[in-house]
Order: C-alpha cells, then sequence, then structure tokens
C-alpha cells in the first residue's frame, strides 16, 4: 500500500527513524517538527495519513490537529503520545484525531494502524458518497467527516465516521462492540482494548446535549451500543 504520510514529531531522531520505515514501506513521507509547519505541509501536500506529536514546541498536538481539522483536511489523525490517560485520549479525539499510538510503541504495530486507517480512508479518496441523517439536534454528514448543529460545523475523527456508519445501517438494533472493533479497526479479541469506548465518549460530547445522560447513542451493558434517533 502506498500513500504519502506527514509526520509531526519534535524530537529529529523518532522523526528520522519513523521516515526510514515509511519510505521503506513504500510511503512519501513530509516531516515537520512543530505544530504551524504541521499545518502548512497539511494544507500543501492533503496528506493521506498525519502521524502527529502532542508535546509540540508553539502550538501543541491538540491546536495541532484541531487547525488540521479546521482547514477540512479528512485524512486520519494518529497522535504520538507519552501521555495514557483515558481524559488525553478522549479529548484529541474530540479534536478530530482518529487514533492514539502510546511511545514509547511497536514498530510493527505502529505501520498495522497506518494500514488499518488508510484502508478505512479509501472511500474518501476514490470519492465514494455515503449518507447523512439526523441524530437529535445533529445532522451527521457522513461524506464529509462532520455533525452540524444549528450554524456549528463540528468535524468527526475517521473512526468516529466509521462508527457512526456502522450504527446508522440499523438504528435501534445493537451492535455489538467486538463487531465494532473488528469491522473498523481490524483486531479481533482484544477485550482489554478501550479505542471502541474512548470513541462513544468522544462521540457522545459532540451529539448528545448531556452526554452524561446520553438519549441518542446507547450502551447495552454487556453487548454493545445502539443508536436511537
Amino acid at each position: 500500500m502506498t500513500g504519502k504520510i506527514l509526520v509531526i514529531e519534535d524530537e529529529p531522531d523518532l522523526a528520522m527513524g519513523l521516515r526510514d520505515n515509511l519510505e521503506f514501506e513504500g510511503y512519501t513521507v513530509f516531516i515537520a517538527h512543530n505544530g504551524e509547519d504541521g499545518l502548512d505541509l497539511a494544507v500543501k501536500e492533503q496528506p493521506h495519513c498525519v502521524l502527529l506529536d502532542i508535546m509540540l514546541p508553539g502550538m501543541d498536538g491538540f491546536d495541532t490537529c484541531h487547525a488540521i481539522r479546521k482547514k477540512n483536511i479528512r485524512a486520519p489523525i494518529l497522535m504520538l503520545t507519552a501521555l495514557s490517560t483515558e481524559v488525553d485520549k478522549v479529548k484529541g479525539l474530540d479534536l478530530g484525531a482518529d487514533d492514539y499510538i502510546t511511545k514509547p510503541f511497536n514498530l510493527k504495530e505502529l505501520m498495522a494502524r497506518i494500514r488499518a486507517a488508510l484502508r478505512r480512508f479509501e472511500p474518501v479518496l476514490t470519492g465514494k458518497k455515503r449518507r447523512k441523517f439526523k441524530v437529535g439536534r445533529a445532522t451527521v454528514l457522513l461524506e464529509r467527516s462532520m455533525i452540524q448543529i444549528e450554524d456549528e460545523d463540528i468535524p468527526l475523527g475517521h473512526y468516529e465516521t466509521q462508527i457512526l456508519e456502522m450504527l446508522s445501517q440499523e438504528p435501534g438494533s445493537i451492535i455489538d462492540r467486538q463487531q465494532l472493533l473488528s469491522e473498523i479497526w481490524g483486531l479481533d479479541n482484544e477485550p482489554m482494548n478501550r479505542s471502541v469506548d474512548n470513541h462513544i465518549v468522544s462521540l457522545r460530547r459532540k451529539i448528545e446535549e448531556d452526554p452524561k445522560s446520553p438519549r441518542h447513542i446507547i450502551t447495552v451493558h454487556g453487548f454493545g451500543y445502539k443508536l436511537v434517533k
């Protein structure tokens, strides 16, 4: 698989190591060492995937992620971070990130996540159109990876879009958590993986009027989730 990867990382040795490994896999790689330069490259090069460090000088990774999404760049953003708390992860997802890789990371796992992200991004690259629908007060625009609430446009991360697409196919029906993990991330039999749960929390914060008492994205304990429009 080929594609353009933007690496925004302030540690020169790590950035160069990522470049070498990604280029060996056949990717075209662009490097930025701060958020401002990373944003400029994202706009100029329109990468297919972004690897974004959180602890950047000046504009940090959270602000950079938000700025990239405000430019309507829809490529998957994988955040590279030494922060591992659920609060930090959900904050990134709220701002439009798609996934987290916690430092120090396994190179094979990182490559696998990049490949999975690019596979999920392929419908966008090929121009495949998807539906839009209402959920409570929000209009979900899957084809634009965006939610509209009144006059506000709220960006959706890549995996958030995939979750909503799966849940919306059978509104009111329960979608098994493991099914979401398997079909969206390509991961099987990983009951401790929190990827689905973190994205559900982020989606509720974007869609629900009261995220702590959700009315539209409902947990069915012991089974999974369902969407109630």
